[in-house]
């Protein structure tokens, strides 16, 4: 039996039906317990996705970690699941260590593939240079599961919704205010990114990358540098220290590819870079390489893209 933890405060995100269809192919019996704000119609629809029921702790508010690994520990032990499941999140790196500390259950730390057949299973290592396998031999197992490592599906239909009490205790962390990301894709959800860096030469000149952003239905990002002298918010800030993200397809304009910032982008799918500098090393980790000018090629690749889709509605 597997249990799942979802956090479902901002609704049902990708993320979440990712890890409920992993948790899917590991059991036919999947447990989804959440404390976030979400209706009971949205959590009856996780059922569509391969979860066996619900279970929602209101009186949970989910900013204390430590409140909610005891929630989801004592919910483990009552159901003797063999498998606790989390995505490899905000809240899943927090909870995640906790759980397996107090179940005594061996911890796989950003998986991105199923079990293996000996039952090892894949992560990233040294910030995705490299893969690792892990093996655990604890009767239990906790998971977490690195976002866009598998695809959602749909296979099955509604689920029960169950209102419970797991009496977790107080919480010893109080939120005075939270501030979400602005626009429409959230960043670490998004399957398309537009990242640019300093080689914009300055935020007036954004718009070129919002304009193509909006003509694939990306999100946008950015390099530190950029973030940190203000020409765009902190939350779109990708890398070792900012956000990392595994979109399909990651565009980098102007960004010259340090160390740090492939540690947070190597997982893409396909990376393209345009940079007018030829020895640039975001050379060496992209699939496609433009050598040339933003400011000319950024307009002519937006327009090329709305013809594409304009021929193909």
């Amino acid at each position: 039996m597997v249990l799942v933890y979802i956090s479902s405060n901002n609704g049902i995100a990708k993320s979440v039906v990712e890890t409920i269809t992993y948790a899917r192919k590991l059991s036919d019996d999947v447990v989804v317990i959440t404390t976030g704000a979400a209706s009971q119609d949205d959590l009856a629809q996780l059922g569509k996705y391969g979860a066996s029921s619900v279970k929602v702790d209101r009186a949970i508010l989910g900013g204390d970690s430590q409140q909610l690994s005891r929630l989801i520990s004592s919910l483990a032990l009552s159901l003797s699941a063999d498998t606790v499941l989390f995505s490899h999140d905000v809240i899943g790196k927090a909870v995640a260590p906790r759980v397996s500390v107090q179940l005594k259950a061996g911890l796989v730390s950003g998986a991105i593939a199923l079990p293996e057949e000996n039952g090892s299973i894949k992560v990233n290592v040294f910030s995705g240079k490299a893969m690792g396998f892990v093996h655990v031999k604890s009767a239990v197992k906790i998971i977490s599961l690195l976002p866009n490592s598998i695809p959602a599906e749909l296979n099955g239909s509604n689920c029960p919704v169950e209102e419970i009490n797991g009496d977790a205790g107080a919480a010893l962390i109080k939120v005075i205010s939270v501030k979400r990301p602005e626009g429409d894709i959230p960043l670490p959800e998004a399957e398309l990114v537009v990242s640019a860096g300093r080689g914009m030469k300055g935020p007036e000149n954004w718009g070129m990358i919002e304009n193509l952003a909006s003509a694939l239905g990306a999100a946008t990002a950015c390099s530190r540098p950029v973030a940190d002298i203000g020409w765009r918010p902190h939350h779109e800030h990708v890398g070792q220290t900012g956000v990392a993200i595994r979109p399909n397809l990651y565009i980098a304009i102007g960004i010259s590819g340090a160390i740090q910032h492939l540690a947070g982008v190597n997982g893409s799918k396909v990376i393209v870079v345009v940079n007018t500098d030829s020895e640039a090393p975001f050379f060496k980790a992209a699939d496609y390489g433009v050598i040339g000018d933003a400011f000319d090629v950024i307009p002519k690749l937006t327009e090329a893209v709305k013809k594409f889709k304009s021929l193909n509605n």
